[in-house]
């Protein structure tokens, strides 16, 4: 395949791993990379600039392709604003392939100096939005490419609920840099639909969870498989912080809360990070808001990242084989 996103980063396929928090770790990361397509390392997974470093040089000791380095800048007890700033300043002293950048933009969150510092260091900037308007202004402010992230998709989709088949071309036809698409992204059909709406490539975070090489508890795995696209809901909208996560007992708890006018100070306990790193490690399904989006209605097997990513593309190409038949004479 070849893209502007296989292009920019010298890569075979234009498949790229969401951030993901607690397992955007260098294992999975790597094995993406290995597969040919971009594979993702989620800052938020560390809290010292030692352990950042170390992770991304971990990285490059199991994959001599590029990736990307997740860094998502919104409110949180965790991650401070500092904690951007080092990010930003190791990835550019690291000359890491590319960020992708959810939540608050660079230029506002860090100022025009450090895009300007990602820039001379070689770093690609994406910025994931879920609006034409954040697209424009990421192009304003240099970055390289967009990820269109639609309603879909799990994490925290913009609150202008827009979904992918309509967000995708919009923002395709309002700017002149890459578009990747994000949400509702797990197999070959998908992969096609994007490329056919315009996008030069594709991020998706909940397919490879359930992948051979995500550190996630198999509980985790077999759940994604099990559950349908119906199976999630949006929670935190109160705090405008929207996220879309899996349908269980704590997000249930979540949405009574909301439902009552229930403030920070009673969602936090239940909002934690720390009881997604629990659920991740010990495999309860039901301990923590599952961050995934709709694509699990899509997922029906654990394969590694290169079977993953061979049989999308196979299908992928097999499905616009036959969609250009049927404008045959």
């Amino acid at each position: 395949m070849k893209t502007a996103i296989t292009r920019m980063f010298g890569i075979k396929y234009p498949i790229i791993c969401g951030a993901m928090q607690w397992l955007g770790k260098p294992q999975l990361c790597a094995a993406v990379s290995n597969a040919g397509g971009m594979g993702n390392l989620t800052a938020g997974n560390y809290e010292t600039e030692e352990d950042f470093r170390a992770a991304i040089r971990e990285t490059r000791k199991l994959t001599s392709k590029p990736f990307m380095v997740g860094l998502t800048i919104l409110p949180s007890v965790r991650i401070t604003s500092e904690h951007h700033q080092m990010y930003l300043r190791v990835c550019a002293e690291e000359q890491v392939a590319g960020i992708e950048v959810s939540g608050a933009p660079v230029d506002k969150a860090a100022g025009q100096a450090a895009v300007d510092m990602l820039k001379k260091a070689g770093v690609k900037m994406f910025h994931k939005v879920g609006s034409v308007r954040h697209a424009l202004h990421a192009e304003k402010a240099g970055y390289d490419g967009i990820y269109a992230a639609g309603i879909e998709e799990g994490g925290h989709p913009l609150s202008d609920d827009v979904t992918t088949m309509i967000l995708t071309p919009r923002i395709v036809e309002s700017v002149k840099i890459p578009v990747v698409t994000v949400g509702g992204i797990a197999n070959g059909k998908t992969l096609a639909a994007a490329l056919v709406l315009g996008s030069e490539g594709v991020m998706m975070a909940t397919r490879f969870m359930a992948t051979k090489e995500c550190v996630v508890h198999d509980n985790i795995k077999n759940e994604i498989l099990r559950r349908q696209e119906h199976e999630t809901t949006l929670i935190c909208k109160s705090l405008n912080l929207q996220g879309r996560a899996l349908k269980n007992k704590v997000v249930d708890e979540i949405c009574k809360v909301e439902e009552r006018g229930g403030g920070f100070e009673d969602l936090y306990p239940l909002i934690a990070g720390e009881r997604m790193k629990k659920a991740w490690e010990d495999g309860d399904v039901d301990v923590a808001p599952m961050m995934v989006g709709q694509s699990i209605g899509l997922i029906h097997d654990i394969p590694t990242c290169e079977e993953l990513l061979e049989t999308m593309v196979k299908e992928a190409r097999k499905q616009l084989e036959e969609v250009s038949r049927k404008f045959e004479n």
